[in-house]
């Protein structure tokens, strides 16, 4: 029998052999800019990968969304049945707006290799199509049936392909999520922050500002009072924020404001204080009289906690990073992905994709010779045993 050393040293031959053509991959997709809301965009990068994927053996699913460019699922044609399933998750889309790459074309300085979308997440993808190109090369068994879901809503909160991986993630042993690892060093997402939004809208009484301000009820003022409430729930050192980022209200300066509105941004780590602090917004009441509250929202992405079965699943990463001579670390996120979906329904381990930095910023880039060490981990944990589901 083939040992694990000597896969992982077959696995990143492999991968080495195939460098230019990976690199060569890499640039297409950089090329086919895919803004998040540009549908037409996202469904010629979408059948971009259909193609490929079915080059290598894999039925695909193209399916459409309402709202946005939908998402692209992929299985092997050729499968055991009797084989459990783990869930690859990726997305095609990017912050960046079509004819960025004039001005942040692809381009190489010191061995870093930049692009719009390409650390976030354009590398992951090719990642995962050479993965799945190495496990029909390497001489090794597969144990777990890897299937594909790329979306292109990601960065608008997966609202349309949200369902679709729970679904998934529900039937599969284990999900990998190739978004980009956190730091220069590349660490593995082991933990996300839990996200939601709120709307908090005040609706007090109009007057004219000269002539009768006494008979007004400002709601701007009354905004203010609820803005420093809403400050005082943050609590760093557990890991809770709330961001009043938004604020809008009045209709002209010499009226008294009518109305007024506030969003804000909650980021909790755990699942009890993100309803503490739902519990907290919720419950918020005036201070001036006749004023009215509408509060709306939601933790629409729960945290990705430090579960049992997550931490196994990044003791395995950790144990095939030696095998390939790196050294891991798990970090945790503040911000939210697909893996706070995945992570309630199966063992998931995010950031899996290739070291960089400049995500959503113009200096984007990953460290091109990263991409082969990253590629052959992912690799290895496709070949792992099925998990066990009772941890």
């Amino acid at each position: 029998m083939i040992e694990e050393k000597e896969i992982a040293i077959l696995i990143r031959e492999y991968l080495e052999s195939h460098h230019e053509k990976m690199i060569h991959f890499l640039k297409e997709l950089v090329a086919l800019e895919s803004p998040t809301r540009e549908i037409e965009k996202q469904h010629i990068i979408l059948d971009f990968l259909r193609v490929k994927f079915e080059d290598i053996g894999y039925h695909v699913i193209l399916v459409p969304g309402k709202l946005t460019g939908g998402y692209l699922y992929a299985r092997p044609l050729d499968r055991d049945r009797s084989l459990p399933l783990q869930l690859i998750v990726g997305h095609c889309d990017t912050v960046w707006p079509t004819d960025t790459i004039k001005n942040m074309p692809i381009s190489y300085d010191n061995g870093m290799m930049k692009g719009p979308g390409i650390y976030d997440m354009k590398a992951g993808l090719t990642q995962l199509y050479f993965s799945l190109l190495a496990l029909k090369a390497i001489p090794a068994p597969i144990k777990v049936t890897p299937i594909v879901l790329i979306n292109s809503d990601e960065e608008i909160g997966s609202r349309e392909s949200t369902n679709s991986i729970k679904s998934l993630a529900k039937i599969c042993n284990r999900a990998y999520v190739l978004e980009p690892p956190l730091g220069l060093d590349g660490k593995l997402k082991t933990a996300r922050k839990g996200l939601g939004r709120f709307t908090l809208k005040v609706t007090g009484k109009a007057a004219h500002a000269g002539l009768d301000p006494e008979k007004g009820i400002n709601a701007i003022v009354e905004l203010s009072h609820q803005v420093q409430q809403l400050y005082a729930m943050n609590d760093f050192e557990k890991g809770i924020t709330v961001n009043v980022g938004l604020i809008e209200g009045g209709i002209s300066p010499n009226v008294v404001a009518p109305e007024s509105k506030a969003v804000v941004d909650v980021r909790v780590l755990n699942e009890a204080d993100g309803k503490l602090i739902t519990h907290k917004i919720k419950a918020l009441k005036p201070l001036l009289p006749n004023v009215q509250l509408t509060i709306e929202g939601r933790i629409g992405r729960p945290p990705m906690e430090r579960t049992q079965r997550n931490q196994e699943l990044w003791r395995i990463a950790e144990e095939h990073g030696r095998e390939l001579g790196i050294d891991l670390e798990q970090a945790t996120s503040g911000g939210g992905s697909d893996a706070n979906t995945t992570s309630i329904f199966t063992a998931t381990l995010d950031g899996l994709g290739t070291p960089g930095d400049g995500a959503h910023a113009p200096h984007e880039y990953i460290f091109e010779n990263k991409i082969i060490e990253r590629t052959a981990l992912l690799t290895l944990l496709l070949l792992t045993e099925p998990l066990n589901k009772n941890i």
